[in-house]
């Protein structure tokens, strides 16, 4: 067996030595732009620098394009940390996580997504973490999607003008095992520029006197799902979440016709559709 020379061993190293410096210059690059927009744009509170819908494109096109032996969990993880910390540099904000359900599971998915320099605030339920972003200046705050029977009608605390909303569905990239791959929604205030909201699926509650399973099944027929659901005093509250091309009112008319009345649809945010690839 032939061994690598020791000058060919030193030109590799040398490539990575480059490599590496020609990385960080492009961060620091990166930075520079970043002063620059925030001089450009004056960003003052948090929420004017989020764009759920440009870092949903970023990551899927990451995807898309990623080849070679360096696992897609570490590219989407430093891409995502990239891209919160120079958020956060923009406009600081806070992470608010509901760890009901476990404490462990909500700081994986808070730190892969939005790294260490954002602060971690945990919660004892969904409802806190929607009080705790609607009390502060422009933070996000993440939950799991299955919050179980216990936890009630939350989504109702997102409805109505100024109330924080869903701007996103973690994680932006599915595959099997990944590191971070509890779903999560995750809510801010409403945005500054409506465009930068993504709107593949628009999340509804939507109340109801009675229910059925051709209500149910007039939703997958128009391509969407019921999330949740809880029982409120004469009726049960359904979260929808329906595709973008989907508007409320023939939600309502496929409701009818499967013999359910629904009544008035509360839009509480909207999100990027899932991206999935193979195992990473």
């Amino acid at each position: 067996m032939t061994s690598t020379p020791p000058a060919d061993l030193a030109a590799l190293r040398a490539d990575i030595d480059r490599i590496d410096s020609a990385m960080h210059d492009l961060l620091m690059e990166r930075g520079r732009i970043i002063d620059r927009l925030i001089a450009v744009k004056k960003t003052s509170a948090s929420g004017s620098a989020f764009r759920p819908g440009r870092e949903a494109s970023m990551m899927r096109m990451i995807a898309e394009r990623h080849t070679g032996l360096l696992p897609l969990d570490t590219v989407e993880g430093i891409w995502r940390v990239i891209i919160a910390t120079f958020t956060y540099v923009q406009a600081p904000f806070a992470v608010h996580a509901d760890v009901s359900g476990g404490d462990a599971p909500m700081r994986d998915s808070a730190r892969f997504h939005f790294g260490f320099t954002v602060p971690y605030r945990p919660h004892p339920s969904a409802a806190a973490v929607i009080a705790a972003v609607a009390a502060s200046r422009g933070d996000l705050g993440v939950f799991r999607l299955d919050q179980g029977v216990t936890a009630g009608a939350w989504w109702r605390q997102l409805a109505g003008p100024g109330r924080p909303k869903v701007i996103a569905r973690l994680p932006f990239i599915e595959r099997p095992g990944h590191p971070a791959g509890t779903p999560v929604f995750c809510i801010a205030k409403p945005l500054d520029d409506p465009a930068a909201a993504q709107r593949d699926w628009v999340l509804y509650a939507a109340r109801f006197e009675r229910w059925r399973d051709e209500a149910a099944e007039a939703v997958a027929g128009l391509g969407g799902e019921v999330v949740a659901s809880a029982g409120l005093s004469g009726g049960l509250s359904q979260l929808l979440a329906l595709p973008g091309s989907v508007g409320p009112d023939e939600a309502r008319a496929a409701l009818a016709e499967a013999g359910v009345t629904p009544g008035p649809f509360e839009e509480i945010g909207s999100h990027a559709a899932r991206f999935r690839v193979g195992a990473a």
